[in-house]
């Protein structure tokens, strides 16, 4: 832990250092340097702008996965009894599932559920 914030104010003194760092006055750069770091330049911004969009695309994708709706079939092997119940698909866990209406249910190791299709709304 000690490490890694040494390392850490490492990199700050070393970035305060570097900005800090008078620039050279004297030299003047071609047209074509110039041209070669706004090609750069611009580079990096679509790069960090289709990072972005994809990042947050992502984000909604999982988002609305997780919100869908599907019916939840819980098989008992002791009583032979199914009941069907409306779970968001982000409620299932692995021995407990949440009802659209609130309702918590822990499954027991025997009980089986299966998983349906999206249910319209």
């Amino acid at each position: 832990m000690l490490t890694k914030i040494l390392i850490t104010l490492l990199i700050i003194v070393g970035a305060m250092v570097y900005i800090r760092k008078p620039r050279e006055n004297g030299v003047r750069a071609s047209t074509k340097e110039l041209g070669k770091n706004m090609k750069l330049r611009i580079g990096a911004y679509v790069l960090i702008s289709l990072s972005l969009t994809a990042t947050g695309a992502y984000w909604y994708w999982d988002w609305s996965d997780g919100n869908k709706v599907v019916s939840v079939t819980i098989v008992s092997p002791m009583s032979d009894e199914t009941v069907v119940y409306q779970v968001r698909k982000k409620d299932i866990a692995s021995n407990e599932i949440t009802t659209v209406n609130g309702i918590r249910i822990r499954l027991s190791n025997q009980e089986r559920i299966i998983v349906a299709n999206s249910v319209n709304k």
